[in-house]
């Protein structure tokens, strides 16, 4: 029998194996931490179409973690589908095994702070600890590009 019990705290896990000891009964608890590794970027940039990695590729390697929304639409154009594609891929992985439910979306907006009412944002940000392991995950990329047709992109799912 396999049980899975997603969220629970260290303690509560502690708790059950107590639990199911008393009853004599084998139990193993694997805990998912939320959060980004290696291998989770890499699958989270492999599941995005084309604008949206070039994105991500943008705000870690050219801006080390914050790019100006003006540059990113400079090379992209209109960014509406690269940051919805961003956005999709984070429930979409949860959807699908790939990350744990409250694993944080690794590339947010930042919003004008002084006009909060207009809704363009003035650029795209990656929390500092995040950027060298994406960065990694895009060497990897880098290293072992799949053939055209070949990624886990799931758009159809989204």
């Amino acid at each position: 029998m396999r049980i899975v019990i997603e969220g629970a705290t260290e303690e509560f896990a502690e708790k059950i194996v107590a639990l199911a000891a008393q009853h004599h009964a084998e139990l193993s608890v694997t805990t998912v931490r939320p959060g980004w590794t290696v291998d989770r970027a890499e699958r989270y940039l492999r599941s995005l179409p084309a604008g949206g990695r070039r994105m991500a590729e943008m705000v870690v390697l050219d801006g080390d973690g914050y790019l100006d929304a003006d540059r990113l639409r400079t090379a992209l154009g209109k960014l509406n589908g690269p940051s919805n594609a961003l956005t999709r891929a984070v429930p979409r992985g949860v959807r699908k095994g790939w990350w744990p439910e409250g694993t944080p979306a690794p590339i947010t907006p930042v919003s004008n702070p002084d006009n909060p009412s207009w809704h363009q944002n003035i650029a795209y940000r990656m929390d500092k600890e995040l950027v060298p392991v994406f960065r990694e995950a895009l060497t990897r990329i880098a290293a072992s590009p799949q053939a055209p047709g070949n990624d886990q992109n799931t758009e159809d799912s989204a």
